[in-house]
């Protein structure tokens, strides 16, 4: 599979003994998608890799994994909804947003799904052949963003506030995020004696508190202990930040 962020195999067509795997042949155009709310919709664009047409059905949900596209109630409508590309081909979703209730203090998280069908193959192909034929569901984080929320969202990171916490065997991090904005930390690491030590990662939720669990660490950080990390920014690019231990 060439998109990133992604759940596979959501479903077999066919299944028999051994099996030529067809494979995913569409990339999407982004690894999240930033929904700035002034704009009222963004575009994502899909491209068909594949000498074979492929047919996708896109949907948003509020975090369900198991989402369909019949009982999806997140608000926003995608046109098309479910269509076919073209080999060697670009198709552009609209994501359009629906009126509803959310804050305007901070972001929401949505996500959203994109199913391809790969096509069936012809009778050529599979002449003394068993097939599995594979669907492949995408799921992208959706962050939908207020106007005028404070700070520069490539830099808030920097204020991530750093605390240690001991548990039943070693230590842990309580991260807090004093920013309206969601940080997705892939990599975080503490230098205590001359030593780094590996931590748990994970995504905090705005205004929100994350706790981690560093690796194989026996004694408690002291303040103004180094805190290596590194986030995924809006461009889904990592991007690495440094902090220390609070009091």
């Amino acid at each position: 599979m060439k998109s990133m962020g992604c759940g596979v195999l959501s479903y077999a067509f066919a299944l028999l003994f051994c099996a030529n795997v067809a494979q995913a042949s569409v990339i999407i155009g982004g690894t999240r998608v930033i929904f700035p709310a002034k704009d009222g919709e963004v575009t994502l664009r899909l491209s068909n890799d594949s000498a074979r047409p492929a047919l996708i059905e896109a949907w948003v949900d509020r975090g369900d994994p198991k989402s369909t596209p019949e009982k999806v109630d997140a608000p926003f409508l995608i046109t098309p909804p479910l269509f076919r590309i073209e080999a060697h081909k670009d198709q552009s979703l609209r994501i359009i947003a629906t009126p509803a209730p959310l804050p305007t203090d901070r972001e929401s998280l949505f996500w959203l799904n994109v199913l391809e069908i790969p096509p069936k193959p012809s009778s050529m192909e599979t002449q003394d052949k068993n097939t599995l034929q594979l669907a492949i569901h995408s799921r992208l984080k959706l962050f939908y963003r207020p106007d005028h929320l404070p700070g520069d969202p490539l830099k808030v990171p920097a204020q991530l506030i750093w605390k240690v916490a001991p548990q039943a065997q070693g230590y842990v991090l309580d991260v807090r995020n004093p920013t309206p904005y969601h940080i997705t930390i892939t990599d975080l690491s503490v230098n205590v004696g001359g030593k780094s030590y590996a931590s748990e990662t994970g995504m905090i939720d705005p205004l929100g508190v994350l706790r981690l669990t560093i690796k194989g660490l026996s004694q408690a950080p002291a303040a103004g202990t180094p805190v290596n990390y590194v986030v995924v920014n809006d461009y889904g690019a990592a991007t690495t930040f440094s902090g220390t231990i609070a009091p």
